[in-house]
């Protein structure tokens, strides 16, 4: 199972080796064992699976300390383009923005550790994610970014006119308003 890194520090890329044939496809989504031998130790505790409709954005957003939470992502259906933003103080990549498109087709998967705000949109006309966290959701600790942060400036794939955000992402502040107590 290759897993390759991304050019921040511990955000990591996997992809599955995939079995086709005439009966269609299997592979291994997680294995414990492949990820421990390549230094992925974390512990997954909750499985997390949305539905969504092209333009949805969801996100930025991330659990704070001591609920804090490392996510494992992948596009059951579909295709989204998945962002994760370093809040990481100390970071070589703070403030900076990754995006991959995850598909059902590719089946890649992005590693989001802890330290990083998460979202994606749905690209293709509705999308299944399903994510591992290694930490349980508590609501109190809920935290996140403006998806439309000017500072970061991401580009989401889709037409503003179209995006679809959930109104507690819209009163988010942006990273410069942001004082992040995650550490490198």
């Amino acid at each position: 199972m290759p897993i390759i890194q991304t050019d921040f520090p511990d955000l990591l890329i996997v992809e599955p080796q995939v079995f086709e044939d005439s009966r269609g496809y299997f592979y291994e989504s997680y294995n414990e064992r492949a990820f421990s031998a390549q230094g992925i130790t974390m512990k997954f505790v909750q499985d997390n699976q949305a539905r969504s409709s092209y333009g949805v954005i969801r996100g930025l957003h991330f659990q704070l300390p001591p609920f804090a939470q490392t996510k494992l992502i992948r596009a059951l259906s579909g295709s989204i383009l998945d962002v994760a933003v370093d809040i990481r103080k100390g970071s070589p990549t703070y403030g900076k923005v990754f995006s991959i498109e995850l598909t059902a087709e590719n089946k890649k998967q992005l590693l989001v550790p802890k330290g990083f705000a998460h979202g994606y949109s749905v690209l293709s006309e509705t999308a299944e994610v399903m994510y591992k966290c290694d930490e349980f959701y508590n609501k109190q600790s809920e935290g996140g970014l403006l998806y439309s942060d000017s500072k970061l400036a991401i580009d989401w794939g889709i037409p503003v006119s179209k995006a679809i955000v959930a109104e507690k992402d819209l009163l988010l502040p942006g990273i410069e308003k942001f004082e992040s107590n995650f550490i490198f």
